[in-house]
């Protein structure tokens, strides 16, 4: 049991079908918590919801129906609420064991967090449409082991079908009294306040709004046209687009019902009512966006809440005098211009034994970080390791655009921690606490200048997993980032291929590392290995994957072959794909060990350095395919355990349907060519390398010193 006092909110309008079952669910969940008490605000029931409230024993404050609101009516409730969380249901969402104690551990999981939601869960009754969308949106918000936080950049959902606050943050914030959307409004004003909420899948509740088909259409012209007043969503409507959208959701039912057996006749009359709900969800999605332009009577005529929109606000008008904005002491950049200032900071001597095998202390400089960050995660595994071979690691985090400001040091350390490695050396935020170090490592572009411009340090290195002046635009980034590979930096490259860039194109020394796979998670499951399934990493926040690539390839392949499935992962929401496919979201290590053991083919395209995941999904068995000429070959060679092909969408679905068709040859050959490969690339021999890079960077420094005295 928590220390936590927890009131329960349940606003109420002729709900007796399932509200004696949702307060009998929450009062058996009341030892989860050290106090708990339930409060029904009923707007006018006609039928029994007030005497099964009182009877089950709930406070009830019944208010008239015109003085309903959503996101007024929770205001009043909050006020009257006495408990330091204030968690919300609606009148028909059932609460499930353990749906309390997931709340508590929400907020427990960290100081930021002021709002803890969590899934809903389909009824047994619930269409196959609704069933599949509750699954797969709400799969999409973290892992399934426990809370994840979110943050300021995170997608600002909440709902209030199942929600919890802090009554302190709620008296700081309140809800916005708007018709509808006070939950999303809410956690926009929340993550922009500083504040982080909570994701737990323990956290559930039994709930599908499961309406007749015009019904369903009514209910969405109020929920885009709630969208519209509350955080300006527009939903926009082309033909090619509503199409597409049609097609995939009804191509997902059906698949969703294949699964569970759903044949004949009932799936006949579920497929013909989920084209018409699909279609009636587009068109009305989009009226609803543009409700507050239709007369008062024909917004209520359609609106299942019988509702009118007042007009949108009107556009702010600026004020045209100029406005003096103070000076920022932490500009972002600042770095760049004290480096054309004042130059590189003189080294100190390096110490005899240092190029062999003295301990070294490392002082690792880092960009800031989340959860998933493959880049981070290679920088922890190293550091980790390099700990254990008997050097001295310090990690400092250079955030000049104060992205992890709220977070305190101690707290980035657990972060770390627990998100990527055990880290067991000092983590410090800024340099104000800078003590020198013997290699200084650079492990970012943003992250050089700084570096180069720290005193008392003996040498320094340059931890080069990409080649980063790709990623940007042409713009001043572009020309600094290019620069970092000039600023004599001894660069330990992810691959040979960023070597040779180094090297041949900016005149740097080089050495090189190869990613390593922690065998003890990916390895191949005890699971039985599908014949029609590619996994592919749907990253497409990321341009350097080649989603948009990858996506053309699969819809041609699936054009040839309709009964393969496709499983997307590595984004947080799913993608518009013009297919259906299962969305996976951000899987845990040990999920994505499962996945790929029972997967037909990996596809993860790079267009500039290779990724660590195809050496994962070897691991597991699993036969990828990548592109050709650009980095792969000189990591799996031109004919080696990854398939390799052109940029082109029908060579991508060649090689596919190549390994799809040819069990016993060539994907038996790739999959077994693919566990030889990695057998020996751990994080432990790539630490090892690394360690080498180091001794090196200290070797060209000795050289250097004895240079100008030979001089």
């Amino acid at each position: 049991m928590t220390e936590r006092t927890v009131t329960v909110v349940v606003p109420v309008k002729d709900g007796e079908r399932y509200l004696g079952e949702l307060l009998r669910a929450v009062f058996d969940q009341a030892g989860a918590v050290a106090r708990l008490d339930v409060l029904v605000v009923d707007s006018g029931s006609a039928d029994g919801s007030a005497a099964i409230a009182r009877a089950a024993g709930a406070e009830v404050l019944e208010i008239a129906p015109e003085e309903f609101g959503h996101g007024r009516t929770r205001n009043l409730a909050a006020e009257r609420a006495t408990g330091e969380i204030v968690a919300f249901l609606t009148q028909d969402a059932t609460p499930v064991p353990g749906w309390l104690a997931a709340i508590a551990a929400g907020f427990d999981a960290d100081p930021d967090v002021g709002a803890v939601y969590g899934p809903h869960l389909a009824r047994p009754d619930t269409s196959p449409m609704i069933a599949r969308e509750l699954a797969e949106f709400f799969a999409g918000h973290g892992p399934a082991d426990g809370p994840t936080i979110q943050r300021a950049g995170d997608e600002p959902y909440l709902s209030n079908v199942n929600a919890a606050y802090r009554r302190d943050v709620w008296a700081e914030l309140r809800f916005d009294d708007v018709p509808y959307s006070e939950d999303q409004a809410f956690a926009r004003a929340l993550l922009a306040a500083g504040y982080a909420k909570a994701f737990h899948p323990d956290a559930a509740v039994l709930h599908a709004h499961d309406y007749p088909p015009v019904d369903f259409m009514r209910r969405y012209f109020d929920e885009y046209r709630g969208l519209r007043q509350t955080i300006g969503h527009v939903e926009r409507v082309g033909l090619r687009s509503s199409v597409r959208t049609l097609r995939a959701g009804v191509g997902g039912d059906l698949r969703w019902m294949r699964e569970r057996g759903v044949e004949g006749a009932e799936q006949r009359r579920w497929l013909a009512r989920s084209a018409l709900h699909h279609a009636g969800r587009r068109a009305f999605s989009a009226l609803g966006s543009h409700g507050h332009a239709l007369p008062a009577s024909v917004q209520r005529r359609i609106s299942l809440e019988g509702t009118v929109a007042p007009p949108p606000p009107p556009p702010p008008v600026w004020p045209v005098p100029s406005q003096a904005v103070p000076a920022r002491p932490d500009y972002a950049w600042e770095a760049v211009l004290d480096h054309a200032r004042d130059g590189a900071a003189p080294l100190l001597e390096p110490l005899p034994g240092q190029e062999t095998d003295l301990p070294l202390h490392i002082a690792c400089v880092i960009p800031p970080f989340r959860r998933g960050s493959g880049g981070h995660n290679s920088i922890f595994q190293l550091l980790t390791r390099l700990e254990r071979a008997g050097h001295t690691v310090s990690v400092w985090l250079d955030d000049p655009l104060g992205e992890m400001r709220e977070i305190w040091p101690s707290y980035v350390r657990t972060m770390i921690r627990d998100w990527f490695a055990p880290l067991e050396g000092p983590v410090f935020k800024g340099f104000d606490d800078w003590y020198g170090a013997d290699v200084a490592i650079a492990t970012g572009w943003q992250t050089v200048h700084r570096t180069v411009g720290l005193e008392r340090v003996r040498a320094r290195a340059y931890l080069v997993h990409d080649h980063e002046t790709e990623f940007l635009p042409t713009s001043a980034e572009a020309i600094w980032a290019e620069e970092t590979y000039g600023l004599g930096l001894h660069a330990i490259c992810a691959s040979p291929w960023l070597a040779d860039i180094v090297r041949d194109r900016y005149g740097g020394t080089t050495s090189t590392f190869d990613f390593g796979v922690d065998h003890e998670v990916y390895r191949p499951q005890p699971v039985a290995r599908r014949r029609d399934t590619i996994v592919v990493y749907g990253r497409d926040v990321t341009p350097r994957r080649a989603v948009p690539l990858a996506l053309l390839a699969l819809q041609e392949l699936t054009s040839r072959r309709p009964e393969v499935r496709v499983e997307c992962f590595g984004n947080p929401s799913p993608i518009a794909t013009p297919f259906p496919h299962r969305h996976l979201g951000v899987l845990a290590p040990e999920e994505l060990a499962w996945a790929y053991s029972q997967a037909t083919i990996g596809l993860v395209l790079s267009l500039t350095n290779y990724s660590l995941i195809p050496q994962e999904m070897l691991a597991c068995g699993l036969p990828c395919v990548d592109l050709a000429g650009i980095s792969a070959e000189s990591v799996f060679g031109p004919d080696g355990p990854v398939a390799l092909t052109d940029p082109n969408p029908l060579a991508l679905a060649d090689a596919m349907e190549r390994l799809l068709d040819d069990r016993d040859g060539e994907w038996a050959a790739r999959s077994q060519a693919g566990l030889d490969f990695v057998r020996d690339r751990t994080w432990d021999r790539a630490a090892h390398q690394v360690e080498g890079g180091l001794r090196e960077a200290v070797r060209l420094r000795q050289a250097e010193t004895a240079g100008a005295a030979a001089r």
